[in-house]
This record gives structure tokens, sequence and C-alpha cells, in this order.
């Protein structure tokens, strides 16, 4: 079942990152090099996928890679709404400029 409001589930995560681990600039900046590791974990499910190691084979379905992105796409929401203080509102304006670049509708 989707979640209405997602960005009240990011805010949480905030939240919880915040008591767990403060709210400094060198955790500000941790949250946003965690994205290279997840970014990181994508590579490596995809090459599984593909099978690319022949010592390993096939190690991966899409399943798996479409969950990994999905952890880039939350710890992105999480880091931008440790910065912004209206990430949604963020998020809705950068989403608005590509797509009037890309000249596609929004919807």
């Amino acid at each position: 079942m989707p979640n209405p409001d997602q960005w009240s589930t990011i805010q949480g995560l905030v939240a919880w990152l915040d008591r767990e681990n403060g709210r400094s600039d060198s955790e500000i900046g941790l949250r946003i090099l965690k994205l290279s590791e997840e970014v990181g974990e994508v590579a490596q499910a995809w090459i599984g996928v593909r099978g690319q190691n022949p010592r390993k084979g096939i190690t991966h379905s899409t399943a798996d890679v479409a969950d990994e992105l999905c952890d880039v796409i939350v710890t992105a929401a999480v880091a931008l709404a440790s910065i912004s203080d209206d990430p949604a509102a963020h998020l809705d304006g950068k989403l608005a400029k590509i797509a009037a670049r890309s000249q596609v509708v929004a919807g």
C-alpha cells in the first residue's frame, strides 16, 4: 500500500538519526556521503544481475537492483531533509525544472 505522506516518514527517519547521531556538520556530511555507499550497492547488484563476475555468476535479481535504487532514493531524501526546511517543495521545484528542460508535462 502506498504511503500517502512519504515526507512524514522521511522526517521521522531524520528525527531518529538526529537523536542517535546528533546533527553536527560532520553528521550531515556523513548522511550525504552515505549516498556513495548506496550507489555502490546498486552497481554491485546490477553486476550481479548481468553475471559480470565469471567467478560468481548471476547473484542478484532486478528486484534486488530495485531495492537498492529505493535505498538510494530514501538516503537522498533523508540527506535533503537534513539540510532543507521544506524538502518536499525543494524536490517539487527541482523536478518541475527538470521536466521543463526535458519538455515533459508534469502531472
